[in-house]
């Protein structure tokens, strides 16, 4: 055992000591693969689950149509970082440039961040949503998760228990806008996933 380590001790010191650009693709793609297998392990034991990254956005930037899931989390992050990594590690070796060979590795990655977002708000959608019916939320107090813009400009998101279960929609609202954090009343569902929000007197 103490020969292995001693062994990958000998090789990250030999090829990892100058940061080269085929050594931060390979970094990318370690760093990445290494974040979704631990995730894979811990989903094994129920452990899992994924966190959305805290950025300073608005919904309409992120908004995958039901605001279920953002487009920025730990798994996405890591899947964006493996393909990038990996397509870059192979351009680089295979001498594309590497101009090309950054575009194709930014490319594949974020094409693979928004089909993991993509698949992880469907499946959301069947787990969460279940045999909750959202009508019922229609006159329930609800809190503001990201602003909800004045005048019907743009589409945020509030939480409401319904069914004794915290579910998210998005809302919009023809009065003022709706800061995160605030109080506010559904009104009126006008589609499956979005509601119109009133503020709270």
């Amino acid at each position: 055992m103490e020969s292995t380590f001693q062994g990958i001790f000998d090789w990250m010191k030999d090829n990892l000591g100058d940061w080269s650009l085929l050594k931060v693709y390979f970094g990318c793609a370690i760093a990445g693969g290494t974040i979704l297998l631990g995730q894979a392990g811990l989903n094994m034991f129920g452990l899992g689950g994924d966190m959305d990254v805290d950025a300073d956005v608005d919904a309409d930037d992120l908004d995958l149509g039901d605001g279920s899931v953002s487009v920025l989390s730990v798994r996405t992050l890591a899947s964006f970082l493996t393909l990038f990594g990996l397509v870059g590690w192979i351009g680089t070796s295979s001498n594309w440039g590497t101009v090309p060979t950054a575009i194709a590795a930014f490319g594949s990655g974020a094409s693979v961040m928004f089909a993991v977002a993509f698949m992880m708000r469907f499946f959301y959608g069947l787990q969460s949503k279940g045999n909750i019916n959202p009508r019922q939320a229609v006159g329930k107090t609800a809190k503001v998760y990201l602003r909800v813009p004045a005048n019907n400009e743009g589409k945020g998101k509030i939480t409401v228990i319904i069914q004794g279960r915290s579910e998210e929609f998005s809302a919009v609202t023809s009065g003022e806008e709706l800061q995160t954090g605030r109080d506010c009343r559904l009104v009126e569902m006008t589609t499956e996933d979005t509601f119109r929000v009133e503020a709270l007197a």
